[in-house]
């Protein structure tokens, strides 16, 4: 099982993100996707950053892919999609749209906002060209088994989200400007104050989610510390780590060390927890009564 770096899903600036990359290419990762994930009035701000990163990553021995939007819905965001295909790099779709601008044939990789239930979908993919698929991050075990098992006998590999805030859903509307009394149009970036989201409870006061933005995520950073094992057996062939503040590639090494069996779950928890935001992780997806749900609690 390797490890994977998905899409920076927070709006960072150019110098914040010319440090993650320049850092990552040290990071034990096998891959990385990057590119702008949820907003693209966000990506004139630090575009000029991703040749750096690409290149520093490749000469570090990593695969790299630009990921689609999540939503795409202007005209100008067709046109982006479509300049995709102009860098030679790998296309990571998270958008079911850009498929129209990707010939059939041409390898490209599937996001987790791309919504993969079954074993159909995995087939249409691979004959679309996906060679590597990651899992919406919903999934239980028992559907990713199923999953793995397709993406096997159709030559595709499965990716499950290992660590990061949940990408629950991108909306039309910007939750960031509203709460600031501002238009969408007119929002003058107001989520960059928040670099890992900003967190919304409840009326009694009840952790609940977090907002990015257009994006609803979960409030729980998601961690598969517990699940190793059991998504090994599954035939899962890599975990996806989401970026995030602070010392991320301490992270990655602490997934690598769980993976290689240098550590338990228990000591990669312990690492997790001060370095989270929030500093509370969940596993109920794969294994549990609800999302939110953590093994260790």
């Amino acid at each position: 099982m390797e490890l994977s770096v998905g899409p920076n899903q927070f709006f960072w600036n150019a110098e914040t993100v010319r440090g993650f990359y320049e850092t990552l290419a040290e990071a034990p990762v096998a891959r990385v996707s990057l590119g702008e994930l949820v907003c693209s009035k966000r990506l004139p701000f630090w575009a000029d950053e991703i040749p750096h990163a690409i290149e520093v990553l490749q000469a570090a021995g990593k695969e790299v892919a630009l990921t689609t939007l999540g939503l795409i819905t202007l005209k100008r965001e067709r046109a982006q999609t479509a300049d995709l295909l102009n860098t030679g790099v790998t296309i990571e779709v998270n958008d079911l749209s850009a498929l129209a601008h990707i010939p059939v044939g041409t390898p490209f990789w599937v996001g987790p906002l791309v919504n993969v239930y079954n074993e159909g979908t995995v087939r249409f993919l691979a004959k679309r060209g996906a060679t590597r698929i990651c899992l919406p991050p919903e999934l239980p075990l028992s559907s990713i088994a199923v999953l793995a098992r397709a993406g096997r006998e159709a030559g595709v590999a499965i990716e499950v989200w290992g660590h990061g805030r949940l990408p629950l859903a991108i909306s039309g509307r910007c939750y960031h400007a509203r709460l600031h009394d501002r238009a969408k149009d007119n929002c003058q970036f107001i989520c960059e104050a928040d670099p890992d989201g900003r967190d919304v409870d409840t009326l009694d006061g009840q952790k609940f989610l977090a907002v990015n933005g257009v994006q609803t995520l979960s409030q729980s950073t998601a961690s598969m510390a517990h699940q190793i094992e059991a998504l090994r057996e599954a035939g899962v062939s890599a975990l996806r780590l989401s970026p995030q503040t602070g010392d991320f590639n301490a992270i990655c090494a602490g997934y690598a060390a769980r993976i290689a069996g240098e550590i338990d779950a228990a000591a990669l928890i312990s690492d997790l927890v001060p370095r989270v935001p929030g500093g509370r992780l969940s596993d109920g997806f794969v294994q549990g009564p609800s999302g939110a749900n953590w093994s260790a609690a």
